[in-house]
């Protein structure tokens, strides 16, 4: 049984991205659930693969449904009958994932390894390796999320200290006074 390996770039950045694992036998839409929920998107939307190169052109259509209002030049694929290892012909074989028209998520979907033995310790398909946080499907997640409060906490971020760019505290740890800046007002004797 042979276990393919992609690296899923979301479009706009290519430092986020998932490996996920999944047999050959498993077909386009175990494939497009994985990837939303290793993600963290919802499963409420249109999606489609295409079929692609190493210019990343979009070939023939592998879509989750057939949608009546989209025109099509030849009926696509669709993902639930088809299977992994029917569409891979090259060793770096690539995929574009689009999901929910109207905001056009757009993932690059690429082999990267394929292994001849299943590991016993993974449920297949898989996410085995995240980078980046995930873009937020409907709103600003990556600004205001559960793990920006866990970095303030780690760090014990001040938001004063940060805008004025001091702490209140020396090295040590113990609490300093501001000083003043007397300079100005004081009169110099000259001896």
């Amino acid at each position: 049984m042979a276990i393919l390996r992609f690296r899923v770039y979301w479009e706009d950045d290519e430092s986020i991205y998932r490996d996920v694992v999944i047999k050959h036998t498993h077909n386009f839409a175990d494939l497009h659930h994985c990837i939303l929920k290793s993600y963290e998107f919802d499963n409420k939307h249109k999606a489609t693969f295409y079929r692609s190169n190493d210019s990343w052109l979009r070939g023939r259509e592998i879509s989750l449904e057939k949608y009546d209002e989209k025109i099509y030049k030849v009926d696509p694929l669709i993902m639930a009958n088809v299977a992994l290892g029917s569409e891979i012909k090259d060793p770096n074989q690539k995929f574009i994932y689009v999901y929910d028209f109207n905001k056009l998520w757009t993932f690059m979907v690429e082999l990267i390894n394929v292994d001849k033995d299943e590991n016993k310790k993974i449920t297949y398909p898989s996410c085995i390796r995240t980078e980046g946080i995930a873009p937020s499907q409907y709103g600003t997640k990556g600004l205001v999320d559960s793990r920006l409060a866990e970095v303030e906490e780690k760090y014990d971020l001040n938001p004063a200290a940060i805008l004025e760019g001091f702490s209140e505290e020396d090295e040590d740890g113990n609490a300093t006074e501001a000083e003043e800046d007397t300079t100005g007002d004081e009169t110099v004797e000259e001896l």
